[in-house]
């Protein structure tokens, strides 16, 4: 059957490893997954009671946009965490982040359009945009700069610019000056903003920044994924600029109909379940200090510093020329999965690789423990 061009993307790396080692722990062995950036607890007790206690009654179509309820809540949250008074109307709910950034792009953007990321970077940025049909425009961040771009990076001959703070793979934040100075240079070169701030809430002091604190034309997508430890349940946001609204819910009506009902149902009952996700904070707290601690003694010494999310983005360029051969031979010989650069920086990811720290802390000290043994006798 004859395949589109676009369709043509290249895999999502970490997929591939989950698969690796889900083939290894069938064969009987067990491994320490440090690939994907999944927290290990369950959704908070108070969204699985609340989706319980729903199953007797219609779980049908909602609007396109998402149960008024949940949008206003999460306007109230805009309201706690960044002091921002934010019209719930501009509240879009979303199968997921990735089905925000489908939509974004779709409201945006037309075919042959160049949109700018950062690299290192969430490699389904660049292959959503391929499929669309759209021309992703790598920014070689640097280290000193905490792998964030700077306005004078930004490319003149673009039309869309994506935003990460915290970023995935780097942890690291964008301060609140630096977000004014991205988007204001946006604005000067007339390139479309996408802020993706779905790790916000999980801060280790460096405090995090909303891209609406600077600017209301600013498309920002979030989700309940990783904060409210909901990743399976495939339920994100976004907020969108008021002139955006019909567009993007007439598209959202055609691409998806509406999000997951019950989706949605347990991620309003998770905006009262606070105490619950700074539980869980606590916990990659201090994952994020053992990793600190012990990386650089096992041979990890040369990393972004993580201000945010739950990753540790390491240059082993001094170790190896190929992070998808070196990840392959941890998971061999140690029995511990993670991620190779490559799926973030297609240019130099070769020499660099991504270790999560979603897990609980036993499976972290016994997955470092496992690390320290490899490279011991590598």
């Amino acid at each position: 059957m004859r395949q589109s061009r676009r369709g043509q993307v290249d895999p999502f790396i970490v997929m591939d490893v989950m698969e690796a080692a889900r083939k290894a722990e069938a064969q009987g062995r067990r491994i320490i997954h440090m690939e994907v950036g999944q927290p290990s607890t369950p959704a908070p007790m108070g969204a699985r009671r609340a989706l319980a206690a729903s199953l007797d009654r219609p779980l049908g179509y909602t609007v396109a946009l998402g149960l008024p309820e949940l949008r206003q809540s999460i306007a109230q949250l805009y309201r706690r965490w960044y002091g921002l008074d934010l019209d719930p109307q501009r509240v879009v709910i979303t199968p997921g982040s990735s089905g925000a950034f489908i939509l974004a792009f779709s409201a945006l953007f037309d075919a042959g359009e160049r949109v700018a990321l950062g690299e290192p970077g969430y490699p389904s940025y660049r292959q959503i945009l391929r499929a669309m049909s759209l021309q992703p425009v790598g920014i070689q961040t640097r280290a000193e700069d905490r792998y964030q771009p700077r306005p004078q990076d930004l490319p003149t001959d673009a039309q869309g610019l994506i935003l990460a703070s915290p970023g995935n793979p780097s942890g690291t934040v964008l301060r609140r000056e630096e977000l004014a100075g991205l988007t204001a240079r946006a604005a000067e070169l007339g390139m479309s903003v996408i802020s993706d701030e779905i790790y916000h809430g999980l801060d280790y002091g460096a405090g995090f920044h909303s891209a609406l604190e600077v600017s209301d034309d600013v498309f920002v997508i979030n989700s309940f994924s990783k904060y409210f430890s909901m990743t399976g349940w495939r339920v994100g946001w976004m907020v969108v600029p008021e002139s955006m609204i019909r567009t993007v819910e007439r598209i959202a009506q055609n691409m998806f109909i509406c999000p997951p009902h019950a989706s949605q149902v347990a991620a309003l009952a998770a905006m009262d379940c606070v105490d619950e996700a700074e539980a869980n904070l606590a916990v990659y707290a201090a994952n994020r200090q053992l990793m600190l601690d012990r990386l650089p003694r096992i041979g990890f010494s040369r990393i972004a510093p993580p201000e945010g999310a739950f990753y540790i983005y390491a240059d082993v360029s001094d170790l190896t020329e190929n992070s998808l051969n070196f990840a392959a031979e941890i998971l061999e010989k140690a029995g511990v999965a993670v991620t190779p650069g490559l799926d973030f920086d297609p240019r130099r990811g070769a020499r660099t690789l991504r270790f999560s720290y979603a897990a609980g802390t036993a499976e972290i000290t016994e997955g470092l423990d496992r690390l320290a043994a490899f490279m011991a006798v590598r």
